[in-house]
């Protein structure tokens, strides 16, 4: 019976990578969308979201058929809801990741060079920021998931000084005032990506020590 179970437990894992992988295609497909203003990478964004809406569907199912057929230890159940949380966070990175992708329509319409601030950084930031939340539960590495979190400052400080900037360039010249707005309204979004793979290593520690931040849950 374990060893079925252990079984079922790689193959959980498997299907997680698998997804972190198409949650950071997405994320790239993003910033070259915006980069680039490629029509391709928008309609190709809308297509990673649906494939990462599946598979968020089939890691649920596996995980509620572990659940209800086995008969895990506290640590299984930590490990299992884990999975949920992080699933829940890959589905919402995908999900706006197709967001940037939708808003470079309108910076392609603009027709002059968008000046990108920190943004090709940020997105930088965390494509590694969720490869590596996805590692640190598959490794069930516990110093790496703390890494993970304290890399959020990062993101943070760059959304920080683009938003300062680009607030500065609407004050100055309102007529560019949308444009800036989108270029602001996609750093932001980045940011929420940052804080989803921060969530992501908060429940790897919790998976890990069955502690999340400041609470023991089980």
């Amino acid at each position: 019976m374990r060893e079925s179970f252990d079984k079922q437990l790689s193959a959980l894992s498997s299907e997680l990578i698998e997804m972190g992988g198409r949650v950071e295609a997405a994320i790239v497909n993003a910033v070259k969308s915006l980069e680039m203003r490629d029509k391709d990478c928008i309609l190709r964004a809308r297509e990673y979201d649906r494939e990462i809406d599946e598979m968020e569907r089939s890691i649920e199912r596996r995980c509620l058929k572990l659940l209800l057929r086995q008969q895990p230890v506290a640590s299984d159940l930590r490990l299992i809801s884990t999975a949920l949380k992080i699933i829940t966070d890959m589905e919402r990175i995908g999900d706006q990741a197709e967001d940037i992708s939708e808003l470079t329509k309108r910076i392609a319409e603009y027709g002059s060079e968008v000046q990108l601030f920190n943004i090709p950084k940020m997105a930088e930031c965390v494509i590694k920021m969720v490869g590596d939340a996805i590692d640190s539960f598959v490794r069930r590495d516990l110093e790496l998931a703390q890494q993970v979190i304290a890399y959020d400052d990062v993101i943070d400080k760059l959304f920080n000084e683009t938003k300062e900037e680009l607030i500065g360039l609407i004050a100055k010249n309102s007529s560019y005032g949308e444009q800036f707005i989108d270029l602001l309204l996609i750093a932001k979004y980045f940011e929420r990506i940052g804080d989803h793979a921060e969530n992501i290593g908060e429940w790897v520690i919790f998976s890990i020590t069955g502690e999340h931040k400041n609470d023991r849950i089980l």
